[in-house]
């Protein structure tokens, strides 16, 4: 019993490790290369989302120098 246990386990490790056992791009080039510019525009989205997130992406307000707030 213990040894099915262990093969499930390692059939379901193994099954979940899509990118060496099965490829996960397409073998056509045009094809693969329109994949990779998807994947990496949605990479790069990330760090906006994140700041959008977090309100990092907000105007600072804060000024290199002091203003006093009179009209000149």
């Amino acid at each position: 019993m213990r040894k099915w246990l262990l093969a499930a386990v390692a059939a379901c490790t193994l099954g979940a490790n899509a990118g060496c056992l099965l490829p996960i791009y397409s073998a056509d080039p045009a094809r693969r290369a329109q994949q990779l510019i998807y994947n990496s525009e949605d990479f790069r989205s990330l760090l906006d989302e994140w700041e959008r997130i977090w309100f990092l992406d907000q105007p600072s307000h804060m000024k290199p120098y002091r203003t006093s707030g009179l009209i000149l």
